[in-house]
This record gives structure tokens, C-alpha cells and sequence, in this order.
């Protein structure tokens, strides 16, 4: 292991993350290969990172801390709302039974199935699409996560959600005062629990299947 990387798993622990699975997912999956060659020597900075259209990479403890707070199971099925690079996803798919992942730009959601069947992630489905709407087809989830911040839960999410499932979503408009929720599913209704600060781009209703550059 470089040292980079090395560095970067010293400093998730000294973030809190105590999960060793998702300490050993995040050790081993190459985050150079979600970064343009630009980035690349960067690529093991605890920093988010740009990755075109007005979205980034997330900075890896953030990666860490809502993967370690999604609490993901082997059997688990899980939505992603916000593919990007496709990291999250790759990550969530060495966790879970299978991920399903939206993404509204195109090439963005091409090049990260790309980037994942490189990596031999093969039980990651993507999706083009409206995030906000989620995946109702495949509901109910155990699991989702929203990698963008939103005014308010979308309800839609919440009904795709299963009982006693968890979801996180950071909850927003200012995009300084924004925070990560966790939301747990009950036979009554749901609860909410703030975790951290973050800075998401927003989450955007509708999708952009035809726009390529």
C-alpha cells in the first residue's frame, strides 16, 4: 500500500471511522482510478475533487462516515441517488448484495459503469434519471443514500425506503449550512437524526439523458 494511501486510512481513523469493513473497502479501492489524470497525484488527499459538470468527488472521510452510518449488510439492497464518479457506488457494492445507482448526466453515469466493470464491481446497476423520483421499480430498499443536498427529504425516497430501513441525505439549501440526516424507517413513521456538516452541490429534479458534453 503507498504511502499516500496509507496516510488517508490513518486519517479516516482519526475521523472516527471504526467500521473495518468499510476501513478494508476503503483501503483497497483505487481512488486514482475515479479522478482525471489531472487529479491523479491528489487522488489520496482527504479532499473532494472536481470531476466535471459542476460535481466532485467526495472527500473520502465523508465517503467513510455515511458509509460507516448507512450500516450496510452483505444480503442488503441499496439505492444511490447521485453516481458521479461512481466511488460511492463502487464501495457501497463491495458491501451490499446489489447497489442501484441514478445519475442524471449521462456521461457521467457511462464512464463510471466503465470505471467499475474495470474494477470487476459487477453487482452495481446505474441508471439515468431523475434522482428526486428515485428507482420505484426496484423498491423497497434497505438502504439509500443521497450524494447531494437537498431543501428537504424527498418523499419519494421515504416511500422507496423499507421498514426499519436507513437512509442519508444531507438537508440544505445554503450550501454552507448544510447536514447529513439519518433517517430510519419505522412501522409509525420515521425519525431524524443530524450527524455532520457537509457541502454537497445541490440535488436537482429532473434528469439529462441525452446530454453528453
Amino acid at each position: 500500500m503507498s504511502m499516500s494511501r496509507q496516510r488517508l486510512i490513518a486519517d479516516l481513523r482519526r475521523g472516527g471511522i471504526t467500521d473495518e469493513r468499510v476501513l478494508a473497502v476503503m483501503t483497497s479501492m483505487p481512488r486514482e482510478a475515479f479522478v482525471s489524470q489531472t487529479f491523479v497525484e491528489r487522488a489520496y488527499d482527504n479532499m473532494a475533487l472536481p470531476i466535471g459538470f459542476g460535481q466532485t468527488i467526495s472527500q473520502p472521510l465523508v465517503v467513510a462516515a455515511m458509509t460507516q452510518a448507512l450500516e450496510v449488510g452483505e444480503r442488503m439492497k441499496v439505492l444511490e441517488i447521485g453516481t458521479g464518479s461512481g466511488y460511492q457506488a463502487a464501495i457501497l457494492g463491495r458491501l451490499a448484495r446489489r447497489v442501484f445507482t441514478i445519475e442524471r448526466y449521462k456521461m457521467l453515469s457511462k464512464e463510471a459503469e466503465r470505471r467499475l466493470l474495470d474494477l470487476r464491481v459487477h453487482n452495481v446497476v446505474f441508471h439515468v434519471g431523475d434522482g428526486t423520483r428515485g428507482w420505484p421499480p426496484q423498491a423497497p430498499y434497505d438502504r439509500i443514500i443521497v450524494t447531494a443536498a437537498a431543501g428537504d427529504v424527498p418523499q419519494a425516497l421515504i416511500d422507496q425506503l423499507a421498514v426499519g430501513g436507513i437512509m442519508l441525505v444531507p438537508v440544505g439549501a445554503d450550501p454552507v449550512n448544510q447536514s447529513v440526516e439519518r433517517i430510519v424507517k419505522t412501522e409509525d413513521g420515521i425519525t431524524r437524526e443530524k450527524l455532520m456538516p457537509v457541502r454537497f452541490v445541490p440535488l436537482v429534479a429532473g434528469a439529462l439523458p441525452t446530454y453528453d458534453g
